[in-house]
């Protein structure tokens, strides 16, 4: 069964790839290698600041620095999805390799035998919500597969594309502005419905409600400037990036940082349902080992433009 899908999902890429000469590669176009690949946004070149020196000193915002993204890319339109991450399961047979994924139970964290076709949200999970409870190295083994079946370049954004790509092109707090009360518009937060089913001891929730509790299903709320759903909000996403604390001088030209050998920690941006507003800003960095796993960290993927 597994390579009967396999093979079809093969047979859909090579029709897909002899199509792909005439795709528009022009900002703001969207691409898609096979029917049912994720969708994909073209990001333009350009400039742009990176980091806030005025953001959570724990997490080393700053100190700003100017960064150039030299070639336009795609970056996918929605978080990858249950259904999606369910054809690479079904395809390869490889089951995320971390067993426990962690729940908000109030202010602490619960393990009980949770995965990504069960984070503990207390319901049935939908094929089209963002998958959670995937790793950043699962995150990568997806990338991988959809390279190898689509015979395209995905890969994770690195955190410089993922900041450019989602404040696009605004110097707001929030790419809808600086307040966080329009959230519910934009993005699914910690909201008051959130708030009523996931109690917490001394969290604000902004003064809203987008009706989720926890994830919804992607492209239900408005874009941002350049086309992307969900960039903030819904679920963290992974990226490239080893997290380095404050931000190295270099690169600067929209690569990854990696270091030699081990990496201990990995960037995980954007915020999730579970998350205060102010980890809703483009600026916020989260870092996290390549293993962890929680019911509110899932991924976009990026590909390369030929």
């Amino acid at each position: 069964m597994i390579k009967i899908m396999f093979q079809s999902f093969l047979l859909m890429s090579v029709t897909a790839a002899a199509l792909a000469q005439s795709v528009s590669i022009n900002p703001g176009a969207l691409l898609q290698d096979c029917a049912d690949c994720p969708e994909m946004v073209v990001i333009p070149s350009g400039a742009f600041t990176m980091g806030e020196n005025d953001g959570d000193p724990e997490r080393t915002e700053g100190p700003e620095r100017m960064v150039t993204i030299p070639k336009a890319f795609a970056l996918g339109r929605y978080e990858i999805t249950v259904g999606q991450f369910a054809d690479f399961i079904a395809a390869t047979g490889q089951e995320p390799e971390v067993d426990e994924c962690s729940m908000w139970v109030m202010t602490k964290m619960s393990t009980p035998n949770r995965t990504w076709r069960d984070p503990g949200y207390k319901r049935s999970v939908r094929n089209d919500e963002a998958v959670v409870c995937v790793s950043w190295r699962d995150a990568r083994a997806y990338a991988a597969w959809l390279s190898g079946v689509t015979g395209q370049r995905y890969r994770l954004p690195t955190e410089a594309e993922w900041e450019y790509a989602a404040k696009g092109g605004t110097k707001s707090l929030y790419y809808w502005g600086d307040d966080p009360d329009d959230a519910c518009r934009y993005a699914n937060v910690y909201d008051a419905t959130a708030a009523a089913k996931w109690p917490t001891e001394d969290w604000d929730a902004p003064a809203c409600d987008d009706g989720f509790a926890d994830t919804s299903p992607v492209g239900s709320f408005e874009p941002n400037p350049f086309g992307l759903y969900d960039i903030l909000g819904n679920v963290w996403e992974w990226t490239q990036d080893c997290a380095i604390l404050p931000y190295p001088d270099s690169p600067t030209d929209g690569s990854a940082v990696e270091v030699e050998g081990a990496c201990d920690l990995r960037s995980i941006r954007g915020g999730g349902w579970i998350t205060q507003a102010y980890r809703q800003r483009p600026t916020w960095r989260g870092t996290d080992p390549e293993r962890q796993m929680d019911a509110f960290f899932g991924f976009r993927i990026a590909r390369d433009l030929n």
